[in-house]
């Protein structure tokens, strides 16, 4: 419903002290510099499996990247030279400076791009990947079923259409909501979200059972919890705090189970990834990872293909072990009772939530704004409840049409 007088006001929150503020600017604009991401997305992805299936599957690819146009050593002597000792109160003060070393480390990981620092960088900024998360991965591989496929029945103009009618429902709630849509051909993901834009796959096909649950997790949970960002006086909370990775990501996994289809396959491409960026790091090449993927573990060739790409990016990265990590982590969390509503403050990680409270509590964050689309459904309740008594090993749907009508 759009506002009108009626409406209750909302809190707003505290302005920053200005030394606070001037830091939390200036992190701000070197994060949307330093967009790893792009940097690490490989190019033509098609042609990239034709010549290494071309080559019987058994040589590496040679990976291609755009340049980022930062000045890494620049933005290093900025970020040296914040005062953060300067900053009150403590909980701001330890939320800026974590935010501090990760810059610093997304440097060190764009600098060592197809160099051999690369996986050391990867590890300090996403971390490895621990013999438990890898021991729930295994597990997931060995024991969720694969189902009949779908028919990839959806295409651009429809998954484009979904888009813009889910953006025009948000903005319905809250005028001020926006995010731009661009269809691009040559990005790794078939849907994703970058500093403020939503991409979309020119090529894309999937589906149509998959539409709604895959923008719930992109724009319910990566473009809302922006958006409740932006209300903040915390300009980290819309940009993501440190370490924000393995919240979103879970996050935007559980809004497909909440959306109302999450299939095996979705659950065992993400045990995948953690398999594969445990390999990576170890040194192995595309050709080993995919192997294991494809032969060890029965994922088609195109799953495990992508699932092998996006682990050997830049050398070797470990940030797609945060999917499975971030959902097994927010299910302990609403397991012990937590509250899910505080999930949508902005972007940050679970470890950071008790600080956020209690700048809550003082008035220089507000509660969140906007909460997913899926909230509003009526078997939203029952489906939290399920995510609160569920591991993550039985974190599935399976796809049921509905009834044909008379």
């Amino acid at each position: 419903m759009s506002a009108d007088a009626s409406a209750p006001v909302r809190p707003q929150a505290r302005s920053l002290p200005p030394v606070a503020a001037h830091i939390d600017e200036t992190l701000a604009r070197l994060d949307a510099q330093l967009d790893w991401l792009l940097a690490l997305s490989p190019l033509d992805g098609e042609a990239l499996w034709s010549e290494f299936d071309a080559a019987g599957r058994k040589s590496e690819p040679q990976l291609r990247y755009i340049d980022l146009d930062t000045d890494l050593d620049a933005a290093r002597r900025t970020l040296d030279a914040l005062p953060l000792t300067q900053v009150e109160p403590p909980a701001l003060q330890a939320l800026l400076a974590e935010k501090q070393l990760e810059l610093r480390r997304m440097i060190d990981l764009v600098r060592e791009r197809d160099r051999p620092g690369f996986v050391d960088a990867s590890i300090a900024l996403f971390g490895g990947v621990e013999p438990e998360l890898l021991d729930v991965a295994g597990r997931i591989l060995d024991d969720v079923p694969v189902s009949e496929p779908l028919a990839a029945d959806a295409g651009i103009d429809e998954v484009r259409a979904a888009v813009e009618a889910e953006i025009d429902w948000y903005r319905a709630q809250a005028p001020g909501f926006h995010i731009d849509v661009v269809v691009d051909t040559d990005i790794s993901s078939m849907l994703m979200v970058s500093h403020g834009t939503f991409y979309i796959d020119g090529n894309i096909r999937l589906p149509r059972a998959r539409v709604d649950p895959l923008i719930q997790h992109e724009i319910g949970t990566h473009v809302v919890t922006r958006h409740n960002g932006q209300q903040q006086a915390l300009r980290q909370l819309q940009v993501g705090l440190a370490q924000y990775d393995p919240t979103q990501e879970g996050l935007g996994v559980l809004a497909e189970y909440l959306a109302g289809f999450l299939p095996g396959e979705r659950l065992r491409v993400l045990a995948a990834r953690v398999v594969a960026a445990a390999m990576a790091a170890d040194g192995a090449g595309l050709p080993a990872i995919f192997e294991r993927l494809h032969a060890g573990h029965g994922l088609p060739t195109d799953d495990a293909f992508d699932v092998a790409l996006r682990a050997r990016r830049g050398g070797g990265l470990t940030k797609d072990a945060v999917y499975l990590r971030g959902v097994r982590d927010l299910l302990a969390y609403l397991a012990a009772g937590g509250e899910f509503d505080a999930l949508f403050l902005g972007k940050f990680a679970l470890s950071q939530l008790d600080l956020l409270e209690s700048l809550v509590d003082d008035g220089w964050v507000v509660p969140p704004a906007l909460l997913p689309r899926y909230t509003a459904g009526d078997d939203f309740p029952a489906r939290l409840d399920a995510c609160r008594r569920t591991p993550v090993e039985h974190l599935h749907q399976i796809h049921r049409p509905p009834e044909a009508t008379a």
